[in-house]
């Protein structure tokens, strides 16, 4: 009797991944989204690659390597030695967000960068974290003496007064301030593994979105509600990106699950209409 081995299509295999938040894998994950754009990519010889990275950092540690100095080799390491670093001259190329791309060329955004940095970090046995700030993703370090704030895209530890500096143009949009203003502390908080991929998805959304490339958009809409299914903008968003390709009997359900659940929407009415004609597209 022959084996089945059907092999799961990129979608599964992330589906497979992102089902639990007990064990999330961030790395596996974060390399697994880069499959849309290199369908022939080897998830496993990436993991490998940063294992190798991993292994090499550790041979730099003594055993009773304090908290302390292992973070400051590992800094040294990754944006010294190996000189990964923010893409300046190309900052919303797509790649920026492939972690096999950005593992190849060590050039990337903050998110992507912090994600390996993090890997390496919790390898070496450090207390590290992501932080979602606005505009800009960082990382942390709880170290006996205080937290480290590090920017991945530089490599530089921030102290709170230049968090704040970085963070006034943000408040001043959102009006949080004077009266409405928030400790600083709430922008540092950790952010969960599925908060981590669910941004780089967006990222490149927008790129897409800003593009119009509706087929790539369509690809990271498909992994945005996989990751979170019961985001009804996710829904919403697939949908006008299939209205767009062409495809009016994909995008009539999506649209009609967000019009099902997105209640006090804004933009009700004018999805309703574009629903409908839709429809009469359809038939």
């Amino acid at each position: 009797m022959p084996l089945n081995l059907d092999v799961p299509s990129p979608l599964q295999y992330f589906a497979s991944l992102v089902q639990s938040d007990e064990h999330f894998p961030l790395l596996e994950a974060a390399v697994s989204v880069a499959q849309d754009e290199y369908p022939d990519l080897d998830v496993e010889q990436v993991l490998g690659d940063v294992d190798q990275l991993l292994a090499r950092l550790k041979r730099r540690l003594p055993s009773d390597a304090s908290a302390l100095q292992r973070l400051r080799a590992l800094n040294q390491f990754f944006f010294r030695d190996l000189n990964f670093g923010g893409n300046i001259n190309d900052y919303y190329d797509p790649d920026n967000s492939y972690l096999n791309a950005v593992l190849k060329i060590r050039r990337g955004i903050p998110i992507s960068l912090a994600v390996l940095w993090l890997e390496l970090a919790g390898g070496v046995g450090l207390n590290a974290r992501g932080i979602a700030f606005p505009g800009h993703f960082m990382v942390k370090v709880n170290l006996p003496k205080g937290q480290v704030v590090i920017d991945p895209f530089t490599g530089q530890s921030l102290s709170r007064e230049e968090l704040a500096e970085q963070l006034e143009p943000f408040r001043q949009r959102s009006g949080l301030v004077d009266d409405f203003e928030v400790p600083i502390g709430l922008y540092l908080q950790s952010v969960p593994a599925r908060e981590i991929i669910s941004r780089m998805l967006r990222n490149l959304k927008e790129i897409h979105k800003t593009q119009q490339d509706w087929p790539r958009l369509i690809a990271v809409q498909d992994r945005l509600i996989v990751l979170h299914p019961e985001s009804w903008p996710e829904y919403r968003d697939r949908g006008l990106a299939l209205a767009e390709q062409g495809e009016a009997g994909r995008a009539v359900p999506d649209l009609e699950t967000y019009l099902d659940h997105a209640e006090d929407a804004l933009d009700l009415d004018a999805i309703a209409d574009r629903l409908a004609r839709l429809r009469r597209q359809k038939s």
